[in-house]
């Protein structure tokens, strides 16, 4: 059943999106639930529904129906449906990808299994393999007689009959569904590959294939072979459920293109993403941070840790000066990944995460779930394990009558769960309860340092956006931890990921090789190359309705030392391309080597590696909020819906506690910790020494001692 989070926010200003003034749908799938926002204007309405692992569209389009329903909306009144997918995702976590074979240059056949030849163990003899050996074990990858210079030149002509035959062989012996093709240097000349992509479809049409050329070109061999091998892992499953869920939102009278989040933070059409999937392996996590950044500049924050948790997982992404930090090569189970995305750090604990002891006594803490079947032992469906939310039940910290999801939580049965831990560790049923909870925060506390303090930020210098339906309660913890001194809570956390969908542009990015140092570079055969790169996405965009004036183009630069293994990327100002451009994007290159390492060369050369362009359409930000006080000065504090005890971290135990609802909160009232906000879709624990505010952003605003700012 959905549960439905119908709070009307009063926003003004205008909509600033263009010719959409209809009802825009955003929806994101998370382990637990699946998240539906619907706005039209200044109204927004949201529900959740627990996420159907078996069938996802299921819950989408059920999510979907309780949306227009609440709203009074009719399906074709929708124009803008974005989605946020963790199709892809959970087919490599799971591997329950597509089987698929790789077609290699031959004698290069093996790549992806020698890698870069770097060992985590140098020493263990057992160790697991450290590249993708499962995406294409041996003798599902083939070569075949072809090659194409470092120039670009064809030293040997492709072997049109080996391609045939490999491909049969693999289809008829090792019974392949989709085929990976990176031959050596395709990024210079693609011809080789477009010829075995037309080979195939002509033999084969339904045989999905992945070409580096298009996946990835650019140099490196093993890096994009990995990609290529992922993107052909994930096409299947991918393209099945998007072309799928499309038509059952066409056959619903949804007429709106179907738009999916990509990793890096931007939006695509339905045909773009089935033609590279493999971009939307960071979908949903990018569009919480999405979400997050825009609710932190709506109070003025512009340099922002944004923290995400829920039921399975936690995400921790970093903006600075109002921008979402993206990295050109992410990882996957430890894999390289080179596609751009929010450079976002995952780790396996939420509200959902399994508490136990290991063989040596010690309290772990998930990164096995109870998920949403049978989920915490307090939803009442069968779980028995104890989990982080039945914890949170323990310690006082939920409203048993409203909690996300229209659950009604069993005390009892959380009790019971929590029990057989206490009894294991011999010390109270509390004391488990606040064991769950500290060893939860502190990884999640240690995922923020992941990047801040090793990546030479100091988290103090941030403000913490909570978000998820279990961000708000653990945030001020950890806090604590990191001496964090602001959170903000937005409106709406537990469903923000969902609503960042909706601020979400329409994005398009081309990149390729330009390897020269720039004492060498001619300006022309750049400024062609740029060139090049952005007439290919404008009729990318074109494609996907968006209007030639609308578009706004950025262009990027992959730079390094001459002689170094590893570059960084550079923004270049403007769209001229000469001599001073490329000084200026070496001295931007200097600058950026410095920031980042501590030290850098004045005296050492430097070189060119990629160049990038990246194209957006309209932004489709939300009317910045303006929320006026009722008439009078706002009380100096909120009186409490009830009172009830909770626990905390010595010296405190339990404390009497004020339980509020947010929806009674008006802008600059002040609730002073311990206290706990409740709302349909979060809870927000105020702790000891904390105050909480709410600002005319609508967002709750807590800080650690003093009055709340």
């Amino acid at each position: 059943m959905a549960h439905l989070l119908c709070r009307r926010t009063q926003l003004g200003g205008s909509d600033v999106t263009g010719p959409l003034h209809g009802f825009r749908i955003g929806v994101d799938i998370g382990g637990t639930f699946t998240d539906v926002i619907g706005r039209r204007g200044d109204r927004v309405f949201a529900v959740k529904v627990p996420s159907s692992p078996e069938n996802p569209a299921a819950g989408v389009l059920a999510g979907v129906e309780a949306v227009l329903e609440l709203s009074g909306e009719v399906p074709g009144n929708i124009d803008r449906f974005v989605h946020g997918t963790t199709i892809a995702t959970n087919a490599i976590l799971e591997e329950k990808g597509a089987r698929i074979g790789l077609l290699m240059t031959e004698g290069f056949e093996d790549v992806l299994e020698i890698g870069r030849q770097k060992r985590s163990r140098m020493y263990d003899l057992f160790m697991v393999p450290e590249t993708p050996v499962f995406l294409a074990p041996g003798r599902r990858r083939a070569g075949v007689t072809e090659r194409i210079g470092p120039d670009g030149s064809v030293v040997v002509p492709l072997d049109e009959a080996a391609v045939r035959s490999a491909v049969t062989r693999l289809v008829e012996e090792e019974g392949i569904e989709a085929v990976a093709v990176c031959y050596l240097f395709s990024f210079r000349n693609p011809a080789h590959e477009r010829r075995t992509a037309d080979l195939i479809a002509r033999d084969l049409p339904s045989l999905a294939v992945s070409v580096s050329s298009e996946i990835d070109p650019v140099f490196r061999e093993y890096e994009r072979t990995c990609v290529t091998a992922f993107d052909a892992y994930v096409r299947p499953i991918v393209n099945g459920y998007v072309d799928g869920l499309g038509a059952a939102l066409r056959r619903r009278g949804i007429r709106a293109p179907l738009l999916i989040m990509q990793s890096r933070g931007g939006a695509a059409s339905a045909r773009r993403t089935v033609a590279r999937p493999v971009t939307t392996l960071l979908s949903g996590p990018a569009a919480g941070a999405l979400g997050a950044r825009s609710a932190g500049e709506r109070s003025g924050r512009r340099e922002l840790i944004t923290l995400d948790i829920g039921g399975t997982s936690s995400d921790v992404a970093l903006a600075r000066g109002g921008a979402s930090l993206i990295s050109r090569e992410g990882r996957i189970r430890g894999y390289p990944l080179r596609v751009p995305m929010v450079d976002v750090h995952t780790i396996g604990a939420g509200g959902g995460s399994i508490a136990r002891l290991d063989d040596a006594g010690v309290l772990k803490v998930g990164p096995e779930s109870a998920g949403a079947d049978p989920g915490p032992a307090c939803y009442g469906r069968g779980g028995s394990v104890p989990t982080v939310t039945d914890a949170s039940l323990v310690l006082g910290y939920l409203e048993p009558a409203r909690f996300a999801g229209g659950i009604r939580l069993r005390i009892d049965a959380a009790e019971r769960a929590v029990g057989t831990l206490a009894e294991a560790m011999q010390c109270s049923l509390e004391e488990a309860a606040f064991g769950i909870h500290t060893v939860c925060n502190a990884a999640m506390a240690e995922a923020v340092r992941m990047l801040t303090v090793k990546r030479g930020h100091d988290p103090r210098d941030f403000a913490l956006v909570l978000l998820g339906g279990a961000g708000p309660l653990h945030g001020g913890a950890i806090a604590e931890r990191l001496a964090i001194g602001t959170l903000i809570v937005p409106p709406r956390p537990g469903v923000l990921a969902a609503e960042g969908l909706l601020e979400a542009r329409i994005q398009c990015d081309r990149y390729r090789t330009f390897a020269m140092r720039t004492e060498d570079v001619d300006p022309a055969s750049m400024r062609a190359a740029f060139e090049e790169l952005e007439a290919q996405g404008r009729a990318e965009m074109h494609r996907d309705g968006v209007a030639a004036d609308t578009i706004t183009v950025e262009r990027f630069a992959e730079m390094r030392y001459v002689g170094q293994s590893y570059e960084l990327e550079v923004k270049l100002a403007g769209a001229a391309v000469g001599g001073r451009s490329i000084a200026a994007a070496e001295r931007a290159f200097r600058d950026r080597y410095r920031e980042i390492h501590g030290h850098g060369s004045l005296e050492e050369r430097v070189e060119f590696v990629n160049l990038r362009v990246l194209l957006s359409g309209p932004a489709m930000t939300p009317p910045a909020p303006a929320r006026v006080a009722a008439a009078g000065p706002a009380p100096a504090v909120s009186p409490p819906v009830t009172v009830r005890p909770a626990f905390f971290e010595d010296p405190h135990g339990w404390m009497d506690t004020a339980f509020h609802d947010r929806a009674a909160l008006p802008p600059g009232v002040e609730i002073e910790g311990p206290a706990v906000v409740t709302q349909a879709d979060t809870t927000t624990v105020v702790y000891p020494g904390h105050r909480a505010v709410v600002d005319i952003a609508d967002n709750l605003v807590v800080t650690r001692g003093g009055p709340a700012s």
